[in-house]
């Protein structure tokens, strides 16, 4: 069993997946740029790292927390990644072992560069849907911080997203001077077909690989 509960302490708000035998292990998960965190996906992938002993905090992004609606301004990046680093700090108080933090599409590009400016911040990233490059616009690829990226980094990709394509996230795998690895998930595009995939074998499987957890 797990019990989903309404988060909030201090500038975090969201969810809180407990399982009834966790591991020690957390995962912080937060959303993109048009959601937020009741996303299909993040319950998704939430309920499925749960399930096996993951405590996991589905949590909104401060610019989603002032406006419900609407995309985050560029001036406010910084921000979002503050409050990221306070709910890793909550998660902390919580939970014994590591802290994974992750995120799909805007909140996983967050994520990954506050993992780059303070490789401390978090044991390893799961980043869904990452977006490599606006659409049609490869030439404004989205990875100056990737060189210092240490955290070990698992990428799911849906092999029909229009902000990166699979040759050009396996590409760029070779920037980040830490582990590294692309799951591909066929037949999807940056929604990921909102979580109705194998999760198990293309999101669980290989982050636990990752991370032997």
């Amino acid at each position: 069993m797990v019990g989903i509960n309404s988060f909030r302490e201090n500038s975090t708000s969201g969810f809180l997946h407990s399982p009834d035998h966790p591991t020690g292990d957390a995962l912080v998960l937060t959303h993109g740029a048009g959601g937020n965190c009741q996303a299909a996906l993040l319950v998704a992938v939430a309920d499925c790292l749960s399930s096996i002993g993951f405590t996991v905090l589905r949590c909104n992004l401060p610019f989603r927390q002032v406006r419900p609606f609407g995309p985050p301004f560029p001036a406010q990046a910084a921000d979002d990644r503050r409050g990221l680093r306070e709910a890793v700090a909550e998660m902390r108080r919580i939970v014994t072992g590591r802290i994974f933090l992750g995120g799909h599409s805007y909140g996983g590009r967050q994520a990954s560069m506050l993992a780059a400016e303070d490789p401390g911040a978090a044991d390893a990233l799961l980043l869904l849907s990452y977006p490599l490059h606006p659409p049609k616009k490869p030439e404004q690829m989205r990875t100056a911080h990737f060189p210092n990226l240490r955290t070990p980094t698992l990428f799911v990709h849906g092999a029909r997203d229009p902000f990166g394509t699979a040759e050009e996230i396996r590409s760029t795998l070779e920037q980040i001077p830490a582990a590294a690895r692309l799951s591909l998930v066929e037949n999807a595009g940056h929604d990921l077909a909102r979580g109705k995939f194998d999760i198990g074998n293309l999101v669980i499987k290989p982050f636990r690989e990752l991370t032997n957890a």
